[in-house]
């Protein structure tokens, strides 16, 4: 219906209305508090936290996402809340998930009518008359139904958001497995420059014994040679070793998001005994690893979006009711017109050229993809949980075995020098006494931390990484390393 109104000397009724509702819609986001007017959906709500770990209060008495003090030294706690935070493939999947979130916002305002406004002016000119022509219009457009295509739209979003979130998780494990990997190798590397130290302590130890005995007579010019070779030999693996920590320090600070040249200071090694904790049967760990990993969470919900996917493809292709209307308003020579709009539109898909068919075709074969995508997850979880469960056990059975190997090393180095020193024995009994106790010493360590990664491996891939193992880590003796 339109009605058509003559009044030159006063702004019409409908041009009022415009304007106030258009005050209105822009008056309404300032009525709303910031984070409704950026956010009115609330998709903050479902966004998955920032990366971090989730420590006690009495746990987190540093500052976290911050580096620490040149001087002081990082524990296990501090690195790996460090590369959680700064690293930056958190960083990329946790902004992959916002962008899911704010999908899922986009979903949901399809269920929204949109308002829109037009305001033109066009001035005629012609060799009768001229004029100025000013029209005005608001138009409210809603979709009322389209058989589901809607829902299915956000039940995509939704299930795409939930593997974000999943696929997030996975980094965040994934990411602290390598913080605690690159810990411990560090350490390691560390613990090979002590015993290279106390190698060449030791050699310089029979050089001497051998000069010694050289000087008095009792000794061979053979035995002073050897002993010298010995020595710079472990001179030179001590200058090795150096070399490999700092390069395992590089490669710490930049899982840890810092550079390469940061200076880094490392808490003492753990001094830790194996416990049972894991101690459980294969299967049933495999059964939880499927419950609780979250790739295979990710894996079902592409699934479902797939699956939703399909719903959505067929409901593109039937009908829609749509309503539109709005206020018009024009005016020519003073002359103005003003009305009301209002209709019900049904759009009838007859004829896509079998864009339809196609597209449901892709979505269901999209389907069988995830589908074998969910079914191999549930193999490689299986088999990393078997793995690491077997990688835990024979730790377990080197660590202690390598403390039987270090005791008897060291007896043994200890006789060999001591009859040596004492005239009866040979320098080839010291030099082999010393060699196997250095091997022995960095056996010792290296089995204790390898015990440790191979902890943290099968908690990852049982899915239970938390900060409760670091925590158990930290409450652990330490040994003190230089």
């Amino acid at each position: 219906m339109a009605i058509t109104t003559s009044q030159p000397g006063s702004p019409p009724r409908a041009a009022r209305l415009l304007a106030a509702l258009v005050i209105l819609l822009t008056a309404l986001p300032a009525a709303l508090s910031a984070r409704e007017a950026s956010d009115p959906f609330d998709t903050m709500a479902i966004t998955p936290p920032r990366p971090a770990l989730d420590l006690p209060a009495a746990a987190n008495a540093y500052l976290p996402c911050q580096a620490l003090p040149s001087a002081t030294p990082y524990g296990v706690l501090e690195v790996v809340d460090l590369a959680l935070c700064k690293n930056p493939t958190t960083r990329e999947v946790w902004a992959v998930a916002r962008v899911q979130a704010a999908q899922v916002g986009v979903a949901q305002s399809d269920f929204l009518p949109t308002i829109d406004g037009q305001l033109t002016v066009n001035r005629l000119r012609g060799d009768a008359r001229s004029g100025t022509t000013r029209n005005a219009s608001l138009t409210l457009s809603w979709l009322l139904v389209d058989f589901g295509a809607r829902s299915a739209k956000l039940e995509v979003a939704r299930q795409l958001l939930s593997a974000a979130s999943a696929s997030l998780d996975a980094t965040v494990q994934s990411v602290f497995l390598s913080a605690l990997q690159s810990y411990f190798n560090t350490q390691a590397a560390r613990a090979a420059v002590t015993a290279a130290l106390e190698s060449e302590k030791a050699s310089r130890e029979s050089l001497s014994a051998a000069e010694v005995r050289y000087r008095v007579g009792s000794g061979t010019p053979a035995d002073r040679l050897q002993a010298q070779t010995a020595w710079s030999q472990a001179t030179l693996t001590r200058i090795r070793s150096e070399g490999v920590l700092r390069n395992a320090l590089g490669r710490l600070a930049k899982v840890m998001g810092l550079d390469a040249n940061h200076p880094l200071r490392l808490d003492d090694i753990p001094t830790i005994l194996p416990d049972s904790g894991f101690d459980r049967d294969v299967a049933e760990l495999i059964s939880e690893a499927r419950r609780r990993r979250p790739e295979m969470q990710a894996a079902e919900a592409e699934l479902k979006a797939a699956q939703a996917g399909v719903d959505y493809a067929r409901a593109s292709g039937r009908p829609t009711i749509s309503l539109s209307g709005g206020p018009q308003w024009e005016q020519l020579d003073g002359l103005s017109s003003q009305g009301n709009s209002i209709g019900v539109s049904v759009q009838l898909p007859i004829f896509s050229g079998f864009n339809t068919t196609y597209q449901i075709r892709t979505s269901e074969a999209r389907t069988e993809v995830q589908a074998a995508r969910l079914e191999n997850t549930r193999q490689e979880v299986a088999l990393e949980v078997w793995e690491n469960y077997q990688g835990l056990s024979t730790a377990t059975q080197t660590i202690r075995s390598s403390a039987d190997l270090l005791s008897s090393a060291e007896q043994s180095e200890r006789v060999a020098l001591g009859r040596y020193k004492a005239g009866v024995g040979n320098i080839l009994d010291v030099l082999n006494a010393q060699s196997a106790l250095a091997a022995a010493r960095l056996q010792r360590i290296q089995s204790m931390l390898d015990w440790q990664v191979s902890r943290a491996a099968l908690a990852r891939s049982i899915g239970i990484l938390d900060s409760s193992l670091l925590l158990s880590i930290s409450a652990e003796p330490k040994t003190h390393k230089p």
